[in-house]
């Protein structure tokens, strides 16, 4: 039975050198051109750290609902979503199922009062939104976040590598990235429940790479390339689960494979966890890579601006977006 590798980065050790980086890049190559999904150990960040942004989530969601509701998503995709707010509709899975059994607060990158972008109002540039009744929260949702963009841009720096670019090739892409953190909440199913109900309906990420923090409850699943069952990928303590998206595959022509994935809660238990959607700058252009393209193999995907690819993507999934739209 197929089964979800492990790769170490790696971090803990000293100055790791070129041959165990190279190593790194082998193993995690292995990994993302077949399963599309890895474990991620040895990334550096404490499990305290992991577990204080586990608890802001839980007192967040256990708020009640009007206080969550009075910062409730915008335009700018910041604030919270409702339970079954979020209808999965996808471009590599395209069957609209009944909307998600979730609940989430989704907080983006940061942007300065004076940021050039956000006075001008551009798409998705703009403050987030922070449940002020929490005392604490801010303080330990910002320092997870940013320990894990640190380790979001380790994997970039393994993946170049990887795909036999240098090291740091692809970091001017990510001068100015498109971050989404979500606390998600999944309430436990009924019993009753019919087979097209879901915590998360099938589906793959939309940009780049998606590094996830899970609870010990389970329930998250994958259908790697190929295979006709969808395999389990329980918790491991100490681990995030990575996972290339939409964009990443189409960047590598294909070589990487943007895995659909599912949630189904049927534990009897609350359910958490925490994704950190590590993306490009909207307004990076992403082509085939020059090292997965060649005379037997073209380019299979036109260029595209991220920006535009992704609000396409926003503007099919959530309920709030239509409205605004009608």
């Amino acid at each position: 039975m197929q089964t979800i590798p492990i790769v170490d980065l790696h971090v803990s050790a000293e100055a790791p050198g070129p041959s165990v980086k190279q190593r790194v890049a082998n193993e995690l190559y292995q990994a993302l051109t077949t399963t599309g999904f890895a474990y991620i150990v040895g990334h550096g960040i404490h499990q305290d750290r992991i577990d204080a942004a586990f608890e802001a989530s839980r007192q967040f969601h256990a708020s009640p609902l009007e206080r969550k509701q009075s910062i409730a998503i915008n335009a700018f995709h910041r604030g919270y979503m409702g339970m079954a707010s979020s209808t999965i509709v996808t471009s590599s899975v395209a069957t609209v199922r009944k909307p998600n059994l979730s609940e989430s607060l989704m907080l983006m990158h940061e942007l300065a009062p004076d940021d050039p972008d956000l006075l001008a109002g551009k798409p998705m540039q703009g403050p987030n939104q922070w449940p002020d009744w929490i005392a604490g929260f801010r303080g330990e949702i910002e320092s997870y976040i940013a320990e894990v963009d640190r380790v979001a841009r380790r994997i970039v720096h393994t993946i170049a590598l990887s795909l036999d670019l240098p090291e740091h090739a692809l970091e001017a892409h990510f001068a100015r990235p498109t971050t989404f953190l979500r606390l998600l909440h999944y309430p436990p199913q009924p019993p009753a429940a019919p087979d097209d109900q879901f915590g998360s309906a099938p589906h793959t990420d939309y940009g780049i790479i998606t590094v996830l923090a899970q609870d010990a409850t389970g329930g998250l699943q994958v259908r790697p390339r190929g295979a006709a069952d969808w395999i389990d990928a329980p918790p491991i303590a100490g681990s995030f689960v990575l996972n290339v998206a939409d964009m990443l595959a189409r960047w590598t022509n294909d070589r990487f494979v943007s895995t659909p994935h599912r949630v189904i809660n049927r534990s009897g238990s609350e359910r958490y966890s925490i994704p950190y959607f590590f993306d490009t700058d909207m307004e990076a252009v992403i082509e085939c890579l020059p090292t997965c393209v060649g005379a037997s193999n073209p380019a299979r995907y036109q260029p595209v601006r991220y920006g535009d690819y992704l609000l396409d993507r926003l503007n099919r999934n959530y309920d709030y977006r239509k409205v605004a739209a009608a």
